[in-house]
């Protein structure tokens, strides 16, 4: 792997853009106890970018910085070069930021065509009082909004169960709807909460491919938290390590595996 200042080849010959997000001398508190301390790392426009550490070292607080969720009380959020100041959550959704849980966050009674279309929600531009008759423009718009999910539908294999209420479903396809719902926002950059979480070998690998057309097929940038290991070393450009709150470790999966802190901390010690 080759690294500029303009971004870097991996492996496999894919062309890594520049820094589409910088997160610089991030610390955070909740009250005496520190969940981040001092860590900087980057993200560049069209990688998959890991984020690992056994539990309570801090990955989805990190997770919950970058997506807007906490403001740091020190260091600073940078998104495509300008410095980001505190927002809300739609705020950010509209700078392109979508995420996934590691708890799914679907509405259970609602079908999983309407669960995907509510990611669409920060896109549309119709008033309230058009949407609710549905004429002119929100006739138009619901159209255009319809077959964009559709595509996202298609392109994650769960034509099968468009309609069906999202309660109904198994834990595996749960997240695939989840994946489709954040999908349907159409992030520049994608937020992955242990995306494999409670999955089977088979549904593990599904979403493995699917992670990886995402990143091919749509340019999306994604930055995930994962503790199967060997997904993450199959999945990810460059892994950032966490323990205890601190950064140990930052670079390529081989990198990262070999290092000797981090093999003590996460990996245990003579796991190479």
């Amino acid at each position: 792997m080759s690294n500029s200042g303009d971004g870097y080849m991996t492996a496999d010959g894919r062309k890594i853009g520049g820094v589409m997000m910088e997160m610089k001398n991030i610390t955070l508190r909740f009250g005496g106890v520190k969940a981040i301390t001092d860590i900087s790392f980057d993200i560049r426009e069209g990688e998959i970018r890991a984020i690992i550490g056994p539990n309570g070292a801090g990955k989805s607080s990190m997770l919950n910085v970058i997506s807007g969720f906490y403001v740091p009380q020190e260091g600073e959020v940078w998104f495509h070069g300008k410095k980001r100041a505190p927002m809300r959550p739609y705020q950010v959704a509209q700078q392109g930021i979508a995420r996934t849980f590691q708890n799914i966050a679907l509405f259970e009674g609602m079908t999983v065509l309407d669960n995907i279309m509510t990611g669409r929600l920060t896109l549309m531009k119709s008033g309230l009082a058009a949407q609710a008759m549905w004429w002119g423009r929100a006739q138009r718009e619901e159209t255009e909004h319809r077959e964009k999910v559709e595509k996202i539908i298609d392109f994650l294999e769960i034509q099968h169960i468009r309609k069906t209420p999202v309660g109904r479903l198994p834990y595996g396809l749960k997240k695939r709807v989840e994946l489709a719902r954040a999908l349907a926002a159409e992030p520049k950059l994608l937020l992955l909460d242990e995306p494999m979480a409670g999955m089977n070998v088979e549904e593990k690998e599904d979403m493995c491919r699917f992670i990886l057309d995402v990143n091919d097929e749509f340019g999306t940038t994604i930055a995930l938290i994962e503790h199967d290991m060997g997904v993450v070393m199959d999945l990810s450009d460059r892994v950032v390590v966490m323990d205890y709150g601190r950064k140990i470790g930052d670079g390529p999966p081989d990198e990262v595996r070999s290092n000797p802190e981090v093999i003590r901390a996460y990996l245990g010690v003579g796991h190479a």
